[in-house]
């Protein structure tokens, strides 16, 4: 997606005379950079100068023109994005074939991106987004997304399709920091990817790689996903250590991946390829290559979502609640986004002191920790008609969507 999270920068125009080079890094495609104006980067040189190596990044405002015009909790969707790729999964009587078609959903992910290296809004306390996927094959998916924690920032999400028969839950608690002439953040928090036609093989977990966007103080911004992430599924002793690789300075492959796929001590195969173009497995067993997902064959093949209009939705609902912000984002009019953004942020803090003063806790809607996960409060029924009616109900109270 993108990835799911990246940060602010671009490029900073130099001083004449000064020699470093501002072409695009090699490998990197024409909308993975940006280019500031004059005051932009002026806005931006500004920032820098309050930044220290090391800082952690939650409390730093960054200027508007560096956000994509939707909410963290709406860019979580990215992942919901290829849904066939896991449907019908419980149909593979072979457990190493299931765990390779819960790869293939989570690689698939990664490939949307806006245009440039953006930045999504972030969620403030009790903002929620949800939407439907009507599928070519009469089924339907379910999502919701609730920020269910501040400080820390934690959003809180499940996707569900009971008539295919797939639910995932997961949560996301980023970190950002400043390191100079880039900025990290790492993503933790996991998916949690159920069959439910499968019920044997209990839960599939995937963790998150970190993201880096770099070149904020010297040569052009581009982002890239780097270290390893997991995923498991213990039920069956199968397992995958996948590095996103970062491209070294002389050498390397922007968005390159690498992964070992295993059951308990036994090779099962290897992940090879880049993530914005043709992942591929190939089999220990015999050689034998698959393509896992091609993201320029079929990245635009996504599955279309289904949300309220804005002045249907409730005020908390994350178009409605950032709608002049993203108004303004898209109308170029960044004077106007930035009193949009500050409204909202200073609502937020006006509702926090009245909490303090009245010592009230916070009780989010959709979800609620249950041994020491982000859980939704909804029990789901087995039968997958009935769960798709309580589903429903539970997201859309009042209209069923």
């Amino acid at each position: 997606m993108m990835g799911l999270f990246s940060q602010a920068g671009s490029h900073i125009r130099r001083a004449r005379g000064t020699s470093v080079d501002d072409r695009a890094p090699e490998d990197t495609e024409p909308d993975d950079t940006s280019v500031l104006d004059e005051d932009e980067g002026s806005v931006i040189t500004s920032l820098i100068s309050q930044l220290r190596v090391g800082m952690d990044l939650s409390k730093v405002t960054f200027p508007t023109f560096v956000l994509e015009p939707r909410s963290m909790l709406e860019r979580i969707t990215d992942f919901m994005s290829h849904p066939d790729l896991v449907f019908g999964s419980e149909k593979c009587n072979d457990p190493e074939e299931r765990f390779i078609r819960v790869l293939q959903y989570y690689l698939a992910g990664w490939h949307i991106k806006p245009k440039g290296v953006k930045k999504p809004y972030n969620p403030v306390l009790g903002e929620f987004f949800r939407c439907r996927y009507d599928y070519s094959n009469g089924t339907q998916g379910f999502y919701v997304a609730e920020q269910v924690s501040h400080h820390p920032p934690i959003s809180a999400f499940i996707y569900i399709s009971p008539i295919n028969r797939v639910c995932i839950i997961g949560e996301l608690r980023p970190k950002s920091k400043f390191l100079g002439n880039s900025v990290s953040t790492t993503m933790e928090g996991e998916n949690r990817i159920m069959l439910l036609g499968s019920p044997e093989d209990g839960e599939y977990v995937i963790t998150m790689p970190n993201m880096y966007a770099r070149g904020i103080l010297f040569g052009k911004m581009v982002l890239e996903l780097g270290d390893t992430c997991t995923a498991k599924n213990e039920k069956h002793g199968l397992f995958c250590d996948l590095e996103f690789k970062t491209k070294g300075f002389f050498s390397g492959t922007y968005n390159a991946i690498a992964g070992r796929v295993r059951r308990r001590n036994a090779d099962i195969g290897e992940v090879s390829g880049r993530w914005s173009h043709t992942m591929e497995f190939k089999s220990a067993k015999n050689g034998s290559k698959r393509v896992l997902f091609d993201a320029i064959k079929d990245g635009q093949n996504i599955a279309p979502k289904f949300v309220v209009p804005e002045d249907e939705q409730e005020p908390y609902e994350s178009r409605r609640l950032w709608q002049k912000l993203t108004q303004a984002i898209n109308a170029k009019d960044m004077e106007a986004a930035t009193e949009a953004k500050s409204a909202v942020e200073d609502a937020q803090r006006e509702l926090r002191r009245k909490r303090e003063e009245s010592g009230e806790q916070y009780v989010p809607r959709f979800f609620e920790v249950r041994d020491g996960r982000w859980q939704p409060r909804l029990c789901i029924p087995n039968d997958p008609e009935e769960a798709t009616d309580a589903v429903q109900n539970w997201i859309w109270p009042s209209t069923g969507q």
